[in-house]
């Protein structure tokens, strides 16, 4: 599933995986490379992460289908932090993958020692907003740099104009945005002692906020408000579905997607949408932009906020900012992944939310189809024939009528948009 081609440079579609589950199905679903995060010393202390165990898994079932893994370590690392993280890179030499990505140039030296062999490629969090940046990690050995998210699309493509040209740029172009530069921030460390630069953030950006006067102890005026109170911090969620064109010819090598914490069918979805929108614009760019609707409404399908452009066409405005709600919209539930078959023909899967006999669920695949079938059997370990399965977690064998393939995604619409803030 190696990335195509556009004007003599790859277009890779890098995808995040927050455990072993997920990154084969982001194999499957059409990433090129997949990024991780080990059990330490990667931003997402909360996400549930890899063992080398699974690492290992991991880089094997991606290797085996042309697919590349990335290892996350961009912590800014404190004194405290270096001797683990020497002890991890270690570690890290029987897991073979085919990158690293750091951001601190005390992890990246401690890298080059131990992993010499391993590809070292630059965060977004080490604040790369120039080509004289990128020159200079790519004369410290770095092979990519990921741009700030800061950048417009036109300084991208004078970062790229600069730079050798065997040189690779990675740009974020779907997910979640934060409010602090290049994802540098403060606010949850002073607030509840969670460093964001170490892994642990959590996301105050998100929470209600007023303004108190100094001479007005306990008078709290709103900054903005609506009946959900007021998010003065909050980013809208980069989408570029519909700027492909306009992210390609830009000289990016590498297009990542945000998410080392969001659940199998996100991830399936989002890689699925993007994979189809490039290789359809690649084939022919009248196909990609007729088809614009398909992949807006495949993208709203899995959970999501407000959408924006982020910086790539010049400076964010009032529209950029989410000042009413932290609403995320589901429109559809995850039921689970279709496994082996058993001795009757029956597919297993490891049930992720109830559904019933009778009931008309959707079989996502891997090439975009989308089909509608009626669930006719579901079976428990035991054989024992069930009307719903209530309990999640649960191994079931299910009959949908149809012939289905391993790693396809089941998925059910709900009746109406539920709103949560």
């Amino acid at each position: 599933m190696a990335g195509h081609m556009y004007n003599g440079r790859e277009t890779e579609l890098l995808i995040p995986a927050s455990s072993l589950e997920v990154l084969k199905i982001a194999v499957i679903f059409g990433a090129d490379a997949v990024y991780i995060g080990g059990e330490a010393f990667g931003l997402r202390a909360k996400a549930k992460n890899f063992s080398i165990e699974d690492m290992k898994e991991g880089v094997k079932f991606a290797h085996e289908r042309n697919v590349k893994v990335y290892v996350t370590a961009n912590i800014l690392a404190h004194n405290y932090d270096l001797e683990g993280a020497r002890a991890y890179f270690e570690e890290l030499k029987e897991v073979g993958p085919d990158a690293l990505i750091i951001s601190d140039p005390g992890m990246f030296t401690i890298a080059k020692e131990v992993l010499p062999d391993i590809d070292i490629h630059i965060s977004t969090q080490a604040n790369n907003t120039n080509y004289m940046t990128y020159n200079f990690w790519w004369n410290q050995g770095a092979k990519r740099v990921v741009s700030a998210r800061e950048l417009s699309l036109e300084e991208i493509k004078e970062i790229r104009a600069h730079i050798p040209d065997e040189m690779e740029i990675e740009t974020f172009m779907h997910g979640a945005m934060c409010i602090s530069y290049s994802g540098r921030c403060l606010l949850s460390s002073f607030l509840t002692g969670r460093d964001a630069n170490r892994g642990a953030c959590t996301h105050p950006c998100r929470w209600k906020y007023a303004v108190v006067e100094e001479n007005r102890p306990g008078q709290y005026m709103p900054v903005y408000e609506n009946e959900r109170g007021t998010y003065i911090f909050n980013s809208k969620d980069l989408c570029m579905i519909e700027h492909i064109p306009e992210m390609v010819s830009s000289g990016i090598d590498s297009f990542k997607i945000e998410g080392r914490m969001k659940t199998a069918l996100y991830v399936a979805t989002v890689a699925r949408t993007y994979r189809l929108a490039i290789d359809d614009f690649i084939e022919d760019p009248e196909k990609y932009k007729a088809r614009i609707p398909f992949y807006k409404s495949e993208i709203s399908k899995c959970t999501y906020r407000q959408y924006t452009t982020g910086f790539f066409f010049g400076k964010p405005d009032e529209n950029t900012q989410i000042y009413d709600s932290n609403t995320y919209i589901r429109e559809y539930t995850y039921l689970g992944i279709v496994g082996d078959t058993n001795e009757q023909g029956l597919y297993h899967i490891e049930q992720r939310n109830k559904f019933s006999v009778g009931e008309t669920i959707e079989v996502m695949k891997p090439d975009g189809q989308n089909i509608e079938v009626t669930v006719k059997r579901i079976v428990d370990e035991n054989g024992k024939d069930m009307d719903s399965c209530p309990h999640p977690k649960q191994n079931l064998y299910i009959d949908l009528g149809i012939q289905l393939d391993k790693y396809d995604i089941l998925r059910r619409q709900k009746e109406e948009t539920e709103v949560n803030s």
